[in-house]
């Protein structure tokens, strides 16, 4: 049964970031199904567009099922209304996006919601999240979804984990978005009373 998903950037014709996306996918087959063995996205990936800016989609369960490319637009996100769920659980990133569905709809008039959980911030519906402050960027040490990219910069030393209150939001200058296929940076909102808006 393929219940999980793997969401690549691809750059002409090359799979970005490609060991985290592997490390996660057979993290997540141990954890649910207690497989061990270590299944590679590159074999399931011949008919990779060889140029231009594509998202590349693993669907996968025990094996992996499905493996398909599209073009990749990002969304538009100008604005975003902190929403609350202390049971939210969305540890791997599943198919079933109920729960983030549902908070969604709660957005009103912004563009996406910032989750808080046990008054911390997570993520938003669709990214991981940094907040800048005095020049060093800080990301939720418990965000919902583990990311790949959050992953790579974090190992890089680019981002630094710690709690985040979403009482002390304003003490941080901006907010970035990023996921695979957002690169890091390329989504920054400066943190004010028109961009974060509380519920």
């Amino acid at each position: 049964m393929c219940r999980f998903i793997e969401t690549i950037q691809v750059r002409d014709g090359k799979l970005q970031n490609l060991a985290h996306h592997n490390r996660r996918m057979n993290e997540t087959r141990q954890a649910v199904f207690g497989i061990a063995d270590q299944l590679d996205i590159l074999d399931y990936t011949g008919d990779c567009p060889e140029s231009g800016f594509y998202k590349c989609r693993v669907v996968y369960g025990r094996e992996v099922c499905e493996v398909a490319f599209s073009a990749y637009t990002m969304r538009t996100v100008r604005s975003l209304r902190l929403v609350g769920s202390d049971t939210i659980d969305y540890r791997y990133k599943s198919m079933d996006r109920k729960e983030l569905e549902a908070l969604y709809a709660l957005r009103g008039n912004q563009d996406d919601v910032l989750i808080v959980r046990n008054n911390l911030l997570t993520d938003t519906s669709i990214a991981n999240v940094a907040l800048e402050k005095e020049g060093v960027w800080y990301t939720p040490r418990t965000p919902l979804l583990k990311g790949t990219k959050r992953a790579l910069l974090l190992e890089q030393g680019v981002l630094t984990e710690c709690d985040i209150p979403s009482d002390e939001i304003s003490s941080y200058s901006h907010i970035a978005l990023f996921n695979a296929m957002i690169d890091f940076q390329s989504l920054v909102l400066e943190i004010n009373r028109d961009t974060v808006i509380r519920i």
